[in-house]
């Protein structure tokens, strides 16, 4: 048996934990697993006849474990939607309602794009399967 560790930036959470055992799990010639959201990292034992740590990493990166985390950030910049040209820019809209003279709102304007918010690897859009009767 051989020892592969590779680093899942992705995994941050105990339902990637789960998915990432489950992907590697089912893999010919993995025997034992070890994957921690806290730490990030996955450690697999495998049998190198009849798998290689190439195949394991391809698998992982398959399901978009091993890319960075991108999370939007504001900019710290007062913004107008639309005065600055830059479509894809990332704010915080801020709101004051006459009515109520002290209600003040919050809102993020985001599109979506084909992917969640917060991109979760694993568990993607979920798709409407027609069953055979």
């Amino acid at each position: 048996m051989e020892k592969t560790t590779i680093e899942l930036p992705s995994m941050y959470g105990d339902h990637h934990v789960i998915e990432v055992r489950r992907i590697l799990l089912e893999m010919p010639g993995v025997d034992e697993v070890y994957a921690s959201s806290g730490f990030q990292v996955v450690e697999v034992d495998y049998d190198p006849e009849k798998t290689e740590a190439a195949d394991i990493k391809a698998k992982i990166e398959e399901a978009g474990y091993t890319q960075e985390l991108s999370v939007s950030v504001e900019t710290g910049e007062a913004a107008y939607q639309g005065s600055n040209g830059n479509v894809g820019e990332f704010f915080r809209h801020t709101a004051v309602f006459e009515q109520t003279q002290q209600g003040v709102s919050f809102t993020q304007e985001v599109s979506y794009a084909g992917q969640p918010l917060w991109p979760c690897p694993g568990m993607g859009v979920v798709k409407q399967v027609e069953m055979d009767e």
